[in-house]
């Protein structure tokens, strides 16, 4: 009896919110994906691979007839006191109307200066400036694309220079002054606490506990790997691996506190396992969401 109203609980509990688990689309994945809808509740798209091709473009809408798209943008640089580019800015607004996503989202991160593409997501310093200059970025694309993306947390492997502010403060910052809600990269959370944790003193477990968890719709979860020499190393989110037990932690952590319903994407970028792999992992994601909602 006790564990069958233990069930239950959990089945109560994880019905009141409409949690989603996916895969980000990957044109490696594609198969595979395709051949097992029904076990992926959704599928993240990485945006900027559609702004300049009509025939992908053409493939995506179909792909979104098929099953639940979100966007995903790489390229904005919205955490920039440069203003995000307007022609940048245009072709999302274009893939939006046509694709109609049910959401978007961008990283909190720049990646020019002037008109030098540093070619990777580079944390801002951590200030009272990014925080307006993103604010004001982010309006911008409100008024070009018609609504806010979720703006996502971005690991580093250095702590910015210049920073007068942790990060946990400059995210609830960032997200008040913008009035985005945040795509909650649950690795992202775990590597920069495991590089900076001591400096910053705290773990990724007081890092989330900061967070206005409140403004979080949407996680990412992942997987990297130690480089560097011993004594130097530094986690690296490289996203070819899978997601460590830490973050499942975390995942459990979040659906326990967090009162919005969660979509969950599995982000893989490389060193692709079978498609049975990946989709364990989903089943694992779920299992952690299932847990947290059942002790909120």
């Amino acid at each position: 009896m006790a564990a069958e109203a233990a069930a239950g609980a959990v089945v109560e509990a994880t019905n009141r919110f409409a949690d989603r688990v996916g895969l980000g689309w990957r044109p490696e994945l594609a198969a595979g994906i395709l051949s097992n809808l029904n076990s992926i509740d959704v599928l993240e798209v990485i945006a900027d691979d559609y702004f300049d091709s009509s025939s992908r473009l053409r493939s995506l809408k179909t792909l979104a007839a098929q099953a639940p798209v979100v966007l995903h943008g790489i390229a904005l640089g919205m955490a920039s006191t440069v203003r995000v580019d307007r022609k940048r800015l245009e072709k999302m607004a274009r893939l939006v109307d046509r694709v109609k996503p049910e959401s978007w989202s961008e990283h909190l991160a720049f990646v020019r200066a002037g008109d030098i593409e540093i070619g990777h997501l580079a944390a801002p310093p951590r200030t009272a400036s990014t925080i307006d200059s993103t604010a004001a970025n982010l309006d911008a694309a409100r008024r070009m694309v018609g609504s806010l993306p979720l703006v996502e947390n971005i690991s580093t492997l250095i702590d910015p220079p210049a920073s007068d502010r942790d990060e946990p403060t400059w995210l609830t910052e960032t997200a008040a002054a913008s009035g985005c809600g945040l795509l909650l990269d649950l690795h992202n959370v775990y590597v920069n606490s495991v590089n900076f944790g001591t400096r910053w003193g705290f773990d990724a477990h007081q890092y989330l506990a900061r967070l206005p968890l409140e403004n979080v719709h949407a996680v990412h979860i992942s997987g990297g790997k130690w480089i560097g020499d011993a004594g130097h190393r530094r986690m690296l989110d490289d996203h070819r691996h899978d997601p460590p037990d830490p973050v499942y932690d975390l995942l459990t952590e979040l659906a326990s506190r967090c009162p919005n319903s969660l979509t969950v994407i599995l982000e893989r970028d490389g060193s692709y396992p079978p498609m049975r792999h990946l989709l364990a992992q989903l089943d694992r994601a779920r299992r952690a969401l299932a847990l947290g909602r059942a002790t909120a």
